[in-house]
């Protein structure tokens, strides 16, 4: 299957209680995934569920799982759940579909 290639940064910037960070290295790694993320994150931002910063964690975070469970389906440790995720993302592609198209009217 083609994939599209990401690389993913983290940087921690500050800790719980607002202090700067005492971690100086980033995580950094490629990731790949089936579908285009700035496409996703399009569609997503217009539909505006979240505010931007959340739709864009959102966006990622759930793209980057959603590839691991994809790989993985027959692995013991999702097994039970992929039903349940196949489902939200029915739920979440109806939702988006929808706002999306109610902005359209607007």
């Amino acid at each position: 299957m083609k994939q599209h290639q990401y690389q993913i940064t983290v940087k921690h910037v500050a800790d719980a209680q607002g202090n700067p960070s005492a971690y100086t290295e980033e995580l950094q790694f490629n990731a790949y995934n089936h579908d285009d993320m700035f496409k996703v994150l399009e569609h997503l931002t217009k539909a505006q569920l979240f505010d931007d910063e959340k739709t864009k964690a959102f966006a990622v975070g759930l793209k980057l799982f959603g590839e691991t469970l994809l790989e993985n389906k027959d692995h013991p440790l999702f097994k039970d759940f992929m039903p349940h995720f196949g489902q939200f993302m029915k739920t979440l592609k109806q939702t988006v579909k929808a706002q999306n198209a109610a902005q359209d009217e607007q």
